[in-house]
């Protein structure tokens, strides 16, 4: 039986990868959130989140917001080119309900694969 959820080779882990995006990476962005991108060669995609206490001082609300960002990841994860992301939550996306959230974040992904011609495999 196969696991729908997120393997680990798909998440950014190492301090290292997120500092790289920060440097010098591609920018996206959208009302609830701001993405950055790099080519990475490993072949697939690989997602990193930063989801600060400035969004939510809830846990739950931080924590309903990231599993959202994992789905909607999963889902296009093998679309994207080899490239590393990171999401940052913006402090809007906090009152905005889950549709509305998973719209944006299509939308966000899109943005991508219009941008780089050579992901439309």
């Amino acid at each position: 039986m196969t696991t729908a959820g997120l393997p680990r080779e798909s998440r950014l882990r190492r301090p290292g990868d997120f500092a790289a995006l920060r440097s010098s990476s591609g920018r996206a962005g959208g009302r609830c959130f701001h993405l950055r991108y790099r080519e990475n060669a490993l072949g697939h995609a690989r997602l990193g989140l930063a989801i600060s206490k400035r969004v939510s001082k809830r846990a739950v609300e931080r924590n309903r917001i990231k599993r959202l960002l994992r789905e909607s990841f999963r889902r296009i994860r093998h679309q994207l080119p080899p490239i590393d992301l990171m999401v940052m939550a913006r402090e809007q996306a906090a009152g905005v309900p889950g549709p509305q959230l998973l719209d944006e974040l299509d939308g966000l992904w899109k943005k991508l694969l219009v941008s780089r011609p050579e992901a439309r495999m």
